[in-house]
């Protein structure tokens, strides 16, 4: 074969069709992906492979390297307990980031909502139930106050989540008085917010009610993505909102409700995050925001939006509380698990953008 002949076989791909125009017939040419190509295009298919990859990879490293103690059933619910507040995060800054936004406030929202729940139970004797449907009220309306500045007032969703993130850590430490309820108060006066925290006995693991829920609404919003209308148009919204709203989809009202379903989404977390450390602390998720982004980074969740799973999200936050449960049974200093987590983010960007240059 000539050189041009090697540069013409080259520049056909399998899409590519040459029309015979004496006899009519179409001659198809098909390209021959290589193996870098084709990983590259899985990956693209399927974006909760890698970490799925990264995930098993880990687990059986840690199982070899501390042993026995690592794949113990309490040691697996311990991680399991380590990521449920990080996972419910995760979910509503998933539903943000399949937008292509981002939310900085998904902490802050989780602990102004804690305070409430605790604040209106403990100091002004309100039914738990009915503080605790206050608190979720209080993470529609947070998250109705992201959406608004988003799609009324046009800024930019950093911006505006960084904004509302002072605002409602002001909140949180002004209603709060910066003081704490403790345990034994919520005991007397709320069991109900503190029931998250309970667990039940399997196999020698200890599985709170926390972590329960954590994996249903993983289930939920799985299902609500891929087999609602709503879902979809989240997804169209995401990856290109110029030609969803040229297809009737109301670009506007889907980014709206999605910042109000994350808010809400935060106050179960609030739920959770009550019941895990057993105590109402005005001080507590303060890392939660970047935990989550990094979830869901992890995760395989494309930054730019349209592209990404659910249950991605659940996969990065396991990661991370593998490696840094595996990390710490072998030793290794706290300095270095968290250097092992930034370098995480940094190889799932990389990876993203690999993906998105190979279905430009």
């Amino acid at each position: 074969m000539t050189s041009d002949d090697q540069k013409a076989s080259v520049a056909i791909s399998d899409h590519d069709k040459v029309a015979d125009q004496s006899s009519g017939y179409t001659l198809s040419f098909k390209h021959e992906y290589s193996l870098s190509e084709r990983f590259q295009r899985f990956l693209q298919a399927y974006p909760v492979a890698a970490p799925s990859i990264v995930l098993i990879v880990a687990v059986i490293c840690f199982s070899v390297v501390v042993g026995d103690r690592f794949l113990h059933p309490f040691n697996l619910s311990l991680v399991l307990q380590q990521v449920t507040i990080i996972g419910i995060i995760g979910v509503a800054q998933t539903l943000i980031i399949l937008t292509a936004g981002i939310d900085l406030s998904v902490g802050a929202i989780m602990v102004l909502s804690s305070v409430v729940m605790g604040r209106m139970a403990i100091d002004f004797g309100i039914e738990p139930s009915l503080a605790l449907l206050i608190g979720l009220c209080v993470g529609a309306l947070s998250g109705l106050m992201n959406g608004l500045m988003v799609t009324r007032l046009k800024i930019p969703p950093f911006i505006a989540t960084l904004g509302s993130l002072s605002v409602f850590l002001s909140l949180n430490l002004w209603y709060s008085k910066s003081e704490s309820i403790r345990s034994q108060d919520l005991d007397a006066g709320a069991p109900l917010l503190k029931w998250m925290g309970e667990s039940i006995s399997f196999f020698g693991a200890n599985i709170t009610y926390g972590s329960i829920l954590m994996l249903l609404l993983f289930v939920v919003v799985w299902y609500a993505l891929n087999w609602t209308s709503w879902g979809k148009h989240v997804y169209a919204t995401g990856d290109d909102p110029d030609a969803a709203r040229l297809a009737g989809i109301q670009t506007d009202k889907i980014l709206l409700s999605v910042y109000i379903v994350a808010g809400v989404i935060c106050a179960i977390g609030a739920w959770a995050l009550i019941g895990r450390i057993g105590s109402v602390s005005p001080q507590a998720g303060t890392t939660a925001n970047l935990d989550s982004i990094t979830a869901v980074v992890i995760g395989g969740c494309s930054l730019f939006g349209g592209r990404g799973s659910i249950f991605g999200t659940l996969v990065g936050a396991l990661v991370v509380g593998v490696f840094r449960n595996g990390l710490a049974l072998a030793g290794v200093d706290v300095l270095w698990q968290e250097f092992t987590v930034g370098f995480l983010i940094i190889a799932a960007v990389s990876c993203d953008q690999w993906i998105r240059r190979g279905s430009a």
